[in-house]
């Protein structure tokens, strides 16, 4: 029998994460709480949602669902999550994507020969520029692992340049836009000396799927398409988990991306 599980969400998260929709489209495992009390809590990740999940946690949430998290030291939740057996799952702008594990797989099979590592992300006009490059960094790092050497090389009002090393200490670029004049979305190029890997991820709300193209001396290969949102394949790892009764290594992945905040100067 199908398990069904009662969620309630904050308004900054229901916006942020487009819940309402994710919810409706698994309807069999989810649905609205009747009360401000839900098996499932959802929140924001904004400054000090470690300390609110946590909170969570101690009031007997059996999953947490986080949107887009700022970077934030994980360990001590990481701890209250697992011995309290509650499922927390990280909803990431671009780094939950569901082409994202392919994609991770790809990159890091030729990491070891990797020459360059360039990427650009785009979002509206009026995004906060520490937000970007949080959600930016946050799908680099998952492809590629933790960056070294981290330096900023231009802020402004309407994006920035950063330049890192990847561990085979291959060059890194990272340039945010600013822009409604381009759709948002993350572009990730691995290039090696006989091809590569290019990655495409939409903004969640997007209706297009994200693509992965493996180049190498056999030529050109598409990955398979998925079509389905990062939000949702959220909610259907969260599902996975409170169904086997699991917690989510989303935390330890995610503490490698703070690694990363925390070396810029």
């Amino acid at each position: 029998m199908t398990k069904q599980y009662t969620v309630q969400a904050t308004p900054e998260a229901q916006e942020a994460g487009a819940v309402a929709i994710a919810v409706a489209s698994l309807p069999a495992t989810f649905g609205p709480a009747a009360s401000e009390v839900g098996s499932v809590r959802v929140i924001a990740g904004q400054p000090g949602w470690t300390r609110e999940a946590q909170d969570m946690i101690d009031a007997g949430a059996r999953g947490i669902v986080v949107v887009n998290p700022a970077a934030e030291a994980t360990a001590d939740l990481t701890r209250a999550a697992e011995a309290s057996g509650t499922a927390i799952v990280l909803d990431q702008r671009w780094a939950s994507n569901p082409a994202v594990a392919a994609a991770e797989d790809a990159v890091r099979s030729v990491a070891d020969r990797a020459a360059l590592l360039d990427s650009v992300a785009t979002a509206e006009a009026g995004t906060g520029a520490s937000e970007l490059l949080a959600d930016h960094l946050a799908a680099v790092v998952r492809l590629s692992g933790p960056l070294e050497n981290v330096r900023p090389v231009h802020r402004g009002t309407q994006g920035y340049t950063l330049s890192a090393q990847l561990a085979n200490g291959a060059p890194v670029a990272l340039q945010g836009i600013l822009s409604s004049a381009r759709p948002a979305g993350v572009h990730i190029s691995l290039l090696t000396d006989d091809g590569g890997v290019r990655i495409a991820l939409p903004d969640p709300l997007a209706a297009w799927p994200a693509t992965v193209k493996v180049t190498g001396p056999q030529g050109e290969l598409l990955l398979p398409t998925l079509y389905e949102s990062a939000h949702r394949a959220t909610w259907r790892r969260l599902k996975e988990h409170l169904d086997s009764g699991t917690t989510s290594s989303d935390l330890q992945r995610f503490a490698a991306l703070t690694e990363s905040l925390s070396t810029l100067s």
